[in-house]
């Protein structure tokens, strides 16, 4: 099951989605290294995480894949979002600097060609960033958070995977120690649950934040690679031309 927009920002405006922000976010702070001038894309629902680490940045995206929809991103400013097939995106090769990759990875049809594709777009000293549900972690099994749904994976699956695509991880760390309660009670100690898991029970965390970059020494085959995807404009009425033609007109 897939999160829909509605639902990923419903679940940020709550209490229990602003404290999940921050501890992603202290987790993105601790392997995030400065690139002077870098170009940002977010893939999958990156928004509350985009504000703070591309206030930097020469030029931040968020693309956003049609399965999930998409909304108007920034508010205030030219809009800076793309609806997109994430397995072919609208870039060219090497032109972005770092990609932080939340709520996708777990959703997408197929992980390899995903990150394939990514490795398509960063530059020769690229790194992508990505957040994933930890399989062992309690926050994978309960569908009242955007973390319970999609595909959960473990720390060796998601170095596997990246290792296949051509990236080398260099850093890793977890976010969501404390349980996904919506009860104030427990949301007062999320403080000290999350310093106290980080020491003693990091590898339940709720997810994996880990930080790899694009490996150039190992060649990659070029093949031509045909979409499995048809797209058609939303606000075309299905079978209008079919009935059309019966009428005669």
């Amino acid at each position: 099951m897939n999160s829909d927009i509605v639902d990923l920002r419903s679940f940020y405006s709550t209490t229990l989605g602003r404290v999940a922000e921050q501890s992603i976010g202290m987790a993105l702070a601790s392997v995030w290294a400065g690139i002077p001038n870098e170009r940002l894309v977010g893939l999958g629902y990156a928004l509350p995480w985009l504000d703070r680490f591309g206030s930097d940045a020469e030029r931040v995206f968020a693309f956003m894949p049609a399965t999930q929809g998409a909304v108007n991103w920034p508010p205030s400013r030219p809009s800076s979002t793309a609806l997109v097939f994430d397995e072919e995106l609208p870039l060219v090769d090497s032109s972005i600097d770092r990609m932080l990759l939340v709520h996708s990875l777990e959703h997408a049809e197929n992980p390899r060609e995903t990150l394939k594709e990514v490795w398509r777009v960063l530059s020769p000293a690229g790194r992508v960033v990505i957040v994933v549900p930890n399989r062992r972690g309690v926050w994978a099994r309960f569908e009242h958070t955007p973390f319970g749904t999609g595909r959960p994976f473990s720390r060796g699956q998601l170095n596997e995977l990246l290792r296949d695509a051509n990236f080398t991880p260099s850093a890793w760390s977890e976010a969501l120690m404390f349980p996904p309660s919506r009860r104030r009670f427990m949301l007062r100690f999320h403080n000290i649950l999350e310093r106290t898991g980080r020491r003693f029970w990091p590898i339940f965390s709720g997810v994996i934040v880990v930080e790899a970059q694009k490996r150039l020494y190992q060649g990659v085959p070029v093949a031509q690679r045909a979409s499995r995807r048809v797209f058609m404009p939303v606000l075309t009425p299905q079978g209008a031309g079919r009935h059309a033609r019966e009428r005669g007109e």
